[in-house]
């Protein structure tokens, strides 16, 4: 099977990562990637991996003719046989330039929850609503990354019975218990041996909450709890100056340590005795399922598919509830959840292998059907 995907970048968000796992990881498929914009993080590693990479040089927000030709041109020379496009902006120009090729085998795949005016780009905006109408008419079928956001899109107007869920998967050769690892990251930091260490593995963005994440943590302070708080991401680090003050404010100076982007995350779960994540908004929390995996109990909000990853091995909170929050924390580190049974919820229900054979059922179901 051949198949082309459409992909706004190549940045290392969670569609990004997804479409990497899948070009590795389904074997019998001949993978090409078109890039709106650059090569981005994943270009090279995919052109390592044999994969076929091509970029339009779009910047954000613009569209130019010679791009919309050039991907036109493309697909119709290579004529693959799925088009599997990823996020609004790559549904809406892959999908629209491959039924003007004459592709009627056209995939979306959802990765967002609801957005939210004020919060999410207009243009953003505007675009997922004319996919909402388009949606009738351009894709065969539309793959989201988990239940909550094919409701919300659906509610929103998309098509419902062109959906399939199909969870995010993860190595779990990758991710998984170390003890070497945990080990060397807790040496490399200096982390004071008996003391808890809570991680938030989240760059820094409204929507991830570090405000209540850090107003929990005040409270864990005020109530004489020991622990240390390891915040890593893009902007978590000493050179941002709203989150000091956040920090600050907390009166956590002295429990939080920002570790900034990382390339090491696999060896930092290990370091953890407990994943959190505060967000306000998210489609399908990658960072709970790879916590998880390496056997790490997590505390998360009741946002996009959390619940359902934690499962009942995990505490569940309403986001921007900074109490809710610092009692689930409390109770996880003196109860904390069983670290196997943590491991082996991800691999029975988010393995690489059940996400690759959902994008295949899928994809060989409407080539079949065009």
């Amino acid at each position: 099977m051949n198949v082309c995907h459409v992909v706004t970048s190549l940045d290392a968000g969670g569609a990004e990562q997804v479409l990497y796992r899948l070009c590795l990881n389904t074997h019998g498929v001949r993978h090409t990637v078109v890039s709106l914009r650059d090569r981005g993080v994943y270009g090279a590693p995919l052109e390592a991996a044999g994969v076929q990479v091509h970029t339009l040089g779009l910047k954000p927000g613009r569209l130019t003719w010679a791009a919309v030709r050039s991907l036109y041109g493309l697909l119709n020379r290579s004529r693959p046989d799925v088009v599997q496009t990823w996020m609004y902006h790559s549904d809406l120009l892959g999908g629209l330039v491959a039924r003007a090729a004459g592709i009627r085998s056209v995939v979306w795949a959802i990765h967002n929850s609801r957005l939210v005016p004020g919060k999410s780009a207009d243009l953003t905006i505007r675009i997922a609503r004319l996919n909402a109408f388009l949606s009738r008419h351009v894709p065969a079928a539309i793959i989201a990354c988990g239940i909550a956001a094919r409701d919300s899109h659906i509610e929103d107007g998309y098509m419902p019975g062109k959906f399939h869920v199909v969870p995010n998967g993860y190595d779990l050769d990758i991710f998984k218990p170390d003890p070497d690892a945990r080990e060397r990251v807790r040496s490399e930091l200096g982390l004071e041996a008996g003391i808890p260490v809570i991680g938030c593995v989240a760059r820094f963005d409204p929507m991830k909450d570090h405000a209540t994440l850090l107003a929990a943590a005040g409270l864990l302070v005020a109530r004489g709890i020991r622990f240390q708080l390891l915040l890593v991401g893009a902007g978590m680090d000493g050179h941002n100056p709203e989150l000091a003050t956040m920090i600050r404010n907390a009166g956590a100076e002295a429990h939080v340590r920002l570790l900034g982007p990382r390339t090491d995350i696999p060896a930092v779960m290990n370091a953890l005795d407990l994943h959190v994540l505060s967000s306000m908004r998210e489609a399908f929390p990658n960072v709970l399922a790879e916590a998880m995996a390496c056997g790490v109990p997590c505390v998360t909000t009741d946002v996009g598919d959390a619940a359902h990853i934690v499962g009942p091995h995990g505490r569940v909170v309403p986001p921007g509830d900074p109490a809710a929050l610092a009692e689930a924390l409390a109770l996880a580190l003196v109860r904390p959840a069983d670290s196997d049974a943590c491991r082996r919820h991800i691999a029975e229900n988010y393995s690489i292998g059940r996400m690759c054979h959902g994008y295949l059922s899928v994809w060989k179901h409407i080539h079949e059907s065009s």
